[in-house]
């Protein structure tokens, strides 16, 4: 059975996992009925964080422009443009052994691509959640629904893994930002072109 947190819950992911190292982070969303003439194009990202938690240099951000972490453990897996159809919408895979030493934390965000030209935010989206499965079996083994808490943000990071010890666990944060992608870049430490 999966492990079902509520928000600011921590759980560790490898304690009961023994040799786990391959897990796929999933990302859904739904988008409501409201008309905002175009549709909800979200965008999942992967930071890779030092002690700083702030990404050492570019490359330590993972998205849509920049599909794999040059260590080869982060693979976003492709950009979902209208996040139709059930199940995850966006996904990424990261491999916990291949991961940096220096790389002590990931968070995972989702933005709304052009949110202020398409007069959107969070608050029309609906049931967003985030889940990590063992890619080996498929088994999920952590979700999480961030309700429905959102307003005006265009920007919000879902969860983290971070290590703590010889563990990874897993934070769920349901934190939104007003000022999307842009916003996380400053956030994490990213040189925006």
């Amino acid at each position: 059975m999966p492990v079902n947190l509520q928000k600011g819950q921590k759980v560790s992911l490898t304690k009961g996992n023994p040799g786990l190292s391959k897990v796929v982070v999933g990302l859904g969303w739904d988008v409501n009925a409201f008309d905002t003439g175009g549709d909800f194009d979200l965008d999942a990202a992967a930071f890779l964080l030092a002690d700083t938690g702030k990404v050492s240099k570019s490359e330590d951000f993972v998205y849509y422009g920049n599909l794999q972490h040059p260590s080869g453990s982060v693979t976003h897996l492709g950009d979902n443009l209208t996040g139709a159809g059930d199940g995850d919408d966006e996904q990424i895979k990261i491999n916990l052994a291949m991961v940096p030493e220096n790389i002590t934390k990931i968070a995972f965000t989702v933005t709304i691509y052009e949110a202020e030209q398409r007069r959107q935010n969070f608050g029309q989206v609906n049931n967003a959640f985030i889940r990590i499965y063992n890619e080996e079996n498929g088994e999920e083994l952590l979700r999480y629904d961030l309700g429905e808490d959102f307003s005006i943000e265009t920007a919000a990071v879902f969860g983290e893994l971070y290590k703590n010890g010889g563990e990874w666990k897993f934070n769920a944060i349901g934190s939104g930002y007003q000022g999307g992608l842009a916003a996380l870049c400053a956030n994490f430490g990213v040189e925006v072109g």
